[in-house]
């Protein structure tokens, strides 16, 4: 059917645009956009939905993708309701996974929720926003109830979603209970009366039972908003405490700087603009400057400092960069060091012998007298082992002293 909402344009009221800018930034997916523009044209705080699932102690930035999104909302004068869902946080959410997850027990639950109250302050305003627990209503729920809730949908409908179809397709175990996710997840809007729910983009599924339960229960149906699925220090996974490419936000600052100054300058984009609080405008000016020339390491001071300074304290994030620049020049390889390439035996190039066939040092004691003085590093770390043997494979960045380097290759 053909919507009758006028779609925002320029010549509309410039709060109005202006809102839906800050909207759009970032956002994957808005469904259904003419229904989002008529509830900001009723001129009325909207009340804006996101839930957490307190299945980990500590929070890490792809969390506050979605934080971010809140605080956006809130500063635009909008109502924010952080569920924590410690009830469905022991269902387990089947989203993604290709099997069936173990539940927390509700010990874990209870104690990771205190922890997520802690930390998503750093972010929002605590005195702007509504903090709620799902228990609230399920506990309450009979089996009645319940039965009632399952029946609001069909199977067929429940193996529409991509992960339970693969699932089902590769005659892999689904749970009963996992069917119930999305339902409670939607059930939750409906208690919530939720105008817009915030979601990953892996939550589309779960976001549009919310408007298919809201619709049953007599409500106007909330609107989605995808957000996407921040990538980790690698560029490619999405960032995961399991992978080992996160920045927790209960990082040291030191270590913080140092992760955000790792990840690529193409990455460095996608962070700006998902995690800073800048203006898409002045990071386009960034975009221009690095064109032009300026080095992206001082365009991406300015990240890792603003995010230190929003889990720590601007002074913290001075500390973390003057101490980065100190470390950073001390390490500093040279851009013209030479490149060479070994043959090695089976059982690898002993590290005495490699340092010496590359000209690194004069003599194999040389170079066991470099390794006990600790002068001798790959890619800046002291080589400890005196007998260790550097494999088939390795690329690395060799260095004895402080002016002797060269990038060797061991086949």
């Amino acid at each position: 059917m053909k919507s009758t909402v006028e779609p925002i344009s320029e010549s509309m009221d410039s709060q109005l645009v202006r809102q839906w800018e800050v909207i759009k930034r970032g956002a994957d997916e808005i469904l259904v956009e003419n229904d989002l523009i008529a509830k900001l044209k009723e001129g009325r705080p909207m009340r804006i939905k996101a839930g957490f699932d307190p299945t980990a102690p500590d929070l890490h930035l792809g969390h506050t993708v979605l934080i971010n999104k809140l605080r956006q909302f809130q500063d635009l004068g909008h109502e924010i309701l952080f569920l924590i869902g410690d009830f469905t946080g022991m269902i387990g959410d089947p989203t993604g996974k290709s099997a069936t997850r173990p539940p927390l027990t509700l010990q874990d639950v209870e104690q990771n929720a205190e922890t997520y109250q802690q930390q998503i302050f750093k972010i929002l305003d605590k005195k702007k926003t509504k903090v709620v627990f799902n228990s609230e209503w399920m506990n309450k729920m009979s089996g009645t109830d319940m039965i009632k809730l399952a029946a609001s949908s069909t199977v067929a409908r429940m193996l529409e979603r991509d992960d339970f179809s693969k699932r089902y397709k590769g005659g892999q175990s689904i749970a009963i209970h996992e069917f119930l996710y999305p339902l409670i997840q939607g059930y939750d809007s409906v208690v919530m009366q939720a105008d817009v729910e915030l979601g990953g983009t892996d939550q589309k599924f779960n976001l549009l039972m919310g408007r298919q339960l809201q619709e049953q229960h007599g409500q106007k149906p909330q609107c989605v908003l995808t957000m996407p699925i921040l990538e980790g220090l690698d560029g490619v996974q999405k960032m995961s405490k399991s992978l080992n490419n996160y920045i927790g936000i209960a990082d040291a600052p030191k270590d913080m700087f140092g992760k955000i100054m790792s990840i690529s300058d193409d990455l460095m984009w996608r962070y700006f603009e998902l995690l800073s609080f800048r203006p898409m405008s002045e990071i386009e000016g960034f975009k221009v400057e690095m064109q032009q020339g300026k080095n992206p390491r001082d365009i991406k001071f300015l990240l890792a400092e603003e995010i230190i300074a929003r889990f720590h304290s601007e002074t913290e994030a001075i500390a973390a960069r003057e101490g980065f620049i100190a470390q950073f020049a001390k390490n500093r390889v040279p851009d013209d060091i030479p490149e060479l390439s070994f043959e090695a035996p089976d059982e690898g190039y002993a590290i005495a012998n490699l340092l010496k066939d590359a000209g690194l040092c004069s003599s194999t004691s040389d170079a066991m007298r470099m390794i006990q003085q600790g002068a001798a590093k790959i890619d800046g770390e002291k080589i400890a082992d005196k007998t260790v043997r550097i494999q088939k494979g390795t690329v690395a960045v060799f260095q004895v002293g402080k002016r002797k380097f060269a990038k060797l290759s061991i086949n």
